[in-house]
């Protein structure tokens, strides 16, 4: 079982503020290991070490160096979001807020975040794309599928410690072989890694994401193939899909979904400046 994730704030109040790295290493390798993770320790030192940008050997040459409260709180945010994943779950990453941004401007355009929308998360993993929405829209109930029955139990987890479980449900099925719509928002981050270039990832992703959730198939748009005769036939006339994607993959994924009859809205661009997420509509 997934227990929900410790609150780590990173203000001044942050429980790392003023840790030297060592000590803040030691502390998250201790919490992990409380919380029934595989390997604690590994996974404290590639979280201290993404977080402030330092290798192997720098996190050894500035251990007793003193963190301050930025630095604190990124550590937090990040061994918070590892503590709500499984081994069968994608470590959610910033990129994949871009869908959550995406969708609500989009409802916000229209003036429909307060009804009573439907919304399904193909592929949800832990369940970040689909809980993420279902706290900014109230009146909102939605649909996890994903394929792993591990990756389901943790996305309940997760719905219940939000206090989400009561307008969250979770289905066991290949994207959406076992659902019917009409769906007022459809949103997926499925895998779109290229298959021969899952080894050039950086370690804390080629090493610790379930291959299942990295692996796109040959050009890395398998999942944008199955995915496109669903999103047709599961919108209502007024639905949008949103879907994360790949640098570089705007064009071929808009391509993929046109085939199925879906019109691109416009994209939406992550901090990097990188088009990452794209809402759809039906064509008339």
């Amino acid at each position: 079982m997934t227990r929900p994730a410790r609150t780590l704030a990173g203000s001044q109040h942050d429980p790392l503020v003023g840790d030297s790295i060592d000590a803040a290493r030691r502390r998250l390798a201790r919490e992990f290991r409380e919380d029934g993770l595989d390997a604690p320790e590994l996974d404290a030192r590639i979280i201290v070490g993404h977080a402030l940008g330092l290798d192997h050997t720098a996190l050894a040459t500035q251990s007793s160096r003193r963190l301050a409260a930025e630095e604190a709180g990124a550590i937090a945010a990040l061994s918070a979001r590892r503590l709500k994943v499984n081994a069968e779950t994608l470590l959610p990453r910033p990129e994949t807020e871009t869908v959550v941004e995406a969708a609500l401007a989009a409802l916000d355009c229209e003036h429909r975040k307060s009804r009573a929308l439907r919304i399904v998360d193909l592929g949800t993993g832990s369940g970040a794309l689909l809980l993420a929405l279902l706290s900014e829209l109230p009146s909102a109930c939605g649909i996890g599928t994903d394929i792993s029955f591990a990756a389901l139990r943790c996305a309940r987890d997760n719905a219940a410690a939000l206090g989400l479980s009561a307008r969250a449900s979770f289905v066991a099925c290949d994207y959406a072989t076992a659902l019917r719509g009409p769906v007022e928002v459809l949103v997926s981050n499925p895998p779109y890694v290229a298959r021969a270039d899952i080894a050039g990832l950086q370690a804390e992703v080629r090493d610790f994401d379930p291959p299942r959730a990295l692996d796109g198939g040959p050009d890395g748009l398998d999942g944008y193939r199955a995915i496109a005769p669903h999103a047709a036939r599961l919108l209502a006339p007024d639905g949008i899909l949103v879907l994360e994607f790949g640098q570089g993959q705007l064009g071929p994924v808009t391509s993929i979904l046109a085939g199925a009859g879906l019109a691109p809205v416009a994209p939406r661009y992550d901090l990097a400046g990188i088009a990452r997420a794209l809402v759809l509509r039906a064509l008339p």
